[in-house]
């Protein structure tokens, strides 16, 4: 799959940090589209009320649930849009996002919103995803 991926980092924009400019998937592949998750724990209590690191940690966990059900991987993850409720310091839900992520070289692409709110008082952050999977 690696080989399909790729990113695009072009030499005249500022170099990314922590994201790539844009992703480009090559073959026959099945495209994942997964709606915002948010810091929702299965029995549909929010984890971590008032803590951006706890909610985008558990987010994250919930696309990697989507992903698992649909036989994919967060390697597959050609974008994240990310909806921040104002006020939030984004490095706080960035942490969160790389201890899950890891090292990977091929970074994807990944768009920060900050918005007034989400559908829930307690919520502070939603993760809306693309992933590619090899048919």
């Amino acid at each position: 799959m690696a080989d399909r991926i790729s990113v695009i980092n072009p030499e005249e924009l500022a170099p990314p940090r922590g994201y790539s400019h844009a992703v480009a998937v090559k073959g026959s592949h099945t495209t994942i589209y997964i709606g915002g998750k948010n810091g929702i724990a299965r029995d549909g209590s929010v984890v971590g009320k008032g803590d951006l690191k706890a909610q985008t940690g558990q987010a994250l966990e919930n696309i990697r649930a989507v992903l698992d059900a649909a036989g994919a991987d967060l390697s597959g993850v050609v974008k994240f849009t990310i909806y921040l409720v104002q006020g939030q310091d984004a490095r706080v839900g960035a942490l969160a996002f790389l201890e899950k992520w890891g090292d990977s070289p091929r970074l994807p692409a990944v768009t920060v919103v900050f918005v007034a709110g989400l559908g829930h008082p307690d919520w502070l952050v939603e993760i809306e995803a693309v992933a590619v999977v090899p048919e």
